[in-house]
């Protein structure tokens, strides 16, 4: 908590080398380039061409962009009241009219960038990008808070794949593992930061389970999306990807219960789940469409 009751709030100054830099950091760049690259990393295992693979990164870079800013100049009021520091917006590195100019450009240009690479494949991901422009808005502090999660991660797949060479059908596993995928990120992502939310007003689906209901329901999409790309794909299947199951059971229901004494256990588990699964998408790479 940075604050006690009846006091002002205890911060420390955060330095900012700039508003250049500023409006970099308040676009969220961790969440930006690990999607952008997993987007590139799924292109490249389709084998799109090189003109295609440009153009479906940028347009995931433009809408992540978007995203990252509508967040973090949406929340600076909350984030400025709360005394949470470390966010350029709240902190006053860049004003909250830059920073909304700027998701403003980016969801501008996501848009034709999407449509360029095939109808079908721009209108999923724009989707994708409105649902989380709603997760910010509205949809963060409600009991559906986990939805724009599971469209947005199942909407890579699809846009990987709708963006190759016909626009085939993405394989409903790939769709579904992601949508599971997108869920358990939002778990995980949100719970070291449970009760600071709570705190602030937010009432998001993990903040209504609390921190020990959501360390218990992180295995379950994790598992989920790890048995369907396991199990999904046709064809028997093979001794390392049963292997690659067991191994992420095991991981993803040790990490609630190392809880009890590492508060980040949990999300630990979930990240090394998550990057088998990873792994697995992106070996069967060819069999997205």
């Amino acid at each position: 908590m940075d604050a006690m009751d009846g006091a002002a709030p205890v911060t420390t100054a955060v330095r900012w080398p700039g508003r250049a830099a500023g409006l970099a950091l308040a676009c969220h760049p961790g969440p930006v380039v690990a999607v952008t690259a997993l987007a590139c990393a799924l292109a490249a295992g389709v084998g799109l061409s090189p003109g295609r693979f440009a153009l479906v990164g940028a347009a995931v870079l433009a809408g992540q962009l978007s995203v990252g800013w509508c967040n973090d100049a949406y929340d600076a009021g909350r984030d400025a009241r709360s005394g949470r520091r470390g966010k350029p917006v709240a902190d006053g590195a860049v004003s909250v009219r830059a920073v909304w100019g700027a998701a403003a450009v980016a969801g501008v240009l996501c848009v034709p960038l999407s449509l360029a690479c095939g109808l079908l494949a721009g209108t999923v991901h724009l989707v994708a990008v409105a649902a989380a422009w709603l997760y910010n808005l509205r949809l963060k502090a409600t009991a559906l808070s986990w939805l724009p999660y599971a469209v947005g991660f199942a909407a890579l797949p699809s846009l990987v794949a709708l963006a190759a060479p016909g626009a085939p059908w993405p394989r409903w596993w790939t769709v579904a593992a992601g949508a599971l995928l997108g869920v358990a990120a939002h778990l995980g992502d949100t719970l070291p930061d449970i009760e600071a939310d709570r705190a602030a007003g937010i009432r998001g689906l993990p903040h209504r389970l609390g921190a020990t209901g959501t360390r218990l329901l992180l295995p379950v999409p994790l598992l989920g999306a790890t048995a369907v790309l396991v199990l999904g794909p046709p064809g028997p299947v093979g001794a390392g990807a049963l292997a690659v199951l067991g191994l992420a059971g095991a991981v993803a229901l040790v990490g609630p219960v190392l809880g009890r004494w590492w508060r980040k256990a949990a999300l630990a588990g979930a990240v090394a789940v998550a990057a088998a699964d990873l792994a697995l998408l992106l070996v069967s790479g060819a069999a997205l469409t």
